[in-house]
């Protein structure tokens, strides 16, 4: 193998995270299979159809393991990228048709031709059957206006469906964008990417439905607005988009974004500054403004988002979402009022023992849940439940 904060002037009624803690919600539940080590602060993993790996390091590579997690190569032909601070090679995906087109797309930190400055893009590229290179690379979208700034650029992918239980792939793409920090005001406008949810073709031209496609003043690759740094997104079985987003101090949210819909960034937030201090009014409602489905005060920082559709776990983890929290390093098991939609009941720790950042989560195709660890260290872990054989 590789080698509590509480918060100032937010009303004492509000529900917080920690109410929804299940009794006993530390106990482990499953067991722990380290498929992979020494992976350099790992980003978002995708599985081949082989049972091979595809893992993206934050410094700017992209790791190809063995189905046993040995190393097999560090993939070449990635674009050149801004690789400090929260920026470098981030999340991944591979088309829905993989196994025929191996095509695959990812998000990272594009820099500016000159100067300091810099965007989240996202870029579709073939993958040679051998895994060693990518070809036939693409620029797909690129954030606007590039900034000088090496945080918040959101950067989950998401191939969207059409609705129902048995929809089927759409030919587009969700990317969420976040609002590069010092520019949060630009969550609240349309002339630009800062603090949006995208929706492009795979082709990278703009799908004719956007909600704000052919409205002047408006970016047509917007399909929501009004968010903060996102770092989770998947689909539910229905086809629902999902997203939950990092808040400042506290206010961490959980959202499912609807064409043309704000969600409040930063003029509404359950959270305040660092340090103290209200948001702008101080406001965690407005008209006009969508309210979350669930949020985290204090914060959990949460990152990478995944649906259990497999009954590996049991019958009673069926249908629940999975969320890491990259502060309190445990991954959230979220019971829901309904099979993958509804309200948030309940909340679970797990992987509290192993005490690491949680930067991903996915289900594979085995039905198992896989999370990558962020850290120098980085893991690939595979749980597995108790009663299971390892």
């Amino acid at each position: 193998m590789l080698t509590a904060l509480g918060l100032r002037g937010i009303p004492a009624a509000i529900a917080i995270a920690s109410n929804l803690l299940a009794p006993g919600a530390q106990a482990q539940q499953v067991r722990t299979d380290i498929v992979a080590s020494g992976l350099q602060n790992p980003w978002a993993l995708a599985f081949l159809p082989d049972g091979r790996f595809l893992v993206t390091e934050r410094a700017g590579r992209l790791r190809l393991l063995a189905a046993d997690g040995k190393p097999l190569a560090t993939v070449a032909g990635l674009p050149d990228m801004a690789a400090a601070g929260q920026g470098g090679l981030l999340d991944v995906v591979t088309d829905s048709d993989f196994a025929r087109n191996r095509t695959l797309y990812f998000c990272y930190a594009e820099p500016a031709v000159t100067g300091r400055a810099n965007s989240t893009a996202l870029a579709s590229a073939s993958l040679t059957t051998d895994g060693a290179r990518l070809e036939n690379l693409k620029v797909l979208f690129s954030q606007k206006p590039k900034v000088a700034s090496s945080a918040h650029f959101g950067c989950r992918i998401v191939e969207s469906r059409t609705p129902g239980m048995h929809g089927r792939p759409d030919g587009k793409l969700f990317l969420t964008l976040g609002d590069r920090f010092s520019r949060k005001e630009d969550a609240q406008k349309l002339d630009n990417h800062h603090g949006k949810i995208v929706r492009i073709n795979k082709d990278g031209s703009v799908p004719a439905d956007n909600p704000f496609a052919g409205k002047a003043g408006a970016l047509p690759e917007i399909w929501s607005y009004g968010h903060r740094n996102g770092q989770g997104a998947t689909l539910a079985p229905d086809g629902t988009f999902w997203m939950h987003e990092h808040g400042p101090q506290g206010g961490d949210e959980i959202n499912l974004p609807r064409p043309g819909a704000n969600y409040g960034w930063p003029d509404i937030t359950y959270g305040e500054n660092y340090g103290g201090g209200k948001i702008g009014e101080g406001l965690s409602r407005k008209t006009g403004m969508e309210q979350p489905l669930h949020y985290w005060v204090p914060s959990i920082a949460p990152s990478g988002m995944a649906f259990l559709t497999s009954e590996r776990y049991g019958q009673a983890w069926l249908g629940n979402l999975f969320v890491g929290s990259l502060k309190f390093s445990y991954l959230d098991r979220i019971e829901l009022s309904a099979p993958f939609g509804g309200k948030v009941v309940r909340e679970h720790k797990l992987l509290a023992d192993v005490g690491e950042r949680i930067r991903d989560v996915r289900q594979g195709p085995d039905g198992l849940l896989y999370v990558l660890t962020d850290s120098s260290n980085g893991k690939l872990i595979r749980l597995l439940p108790q009663q299971a054989a390892k």
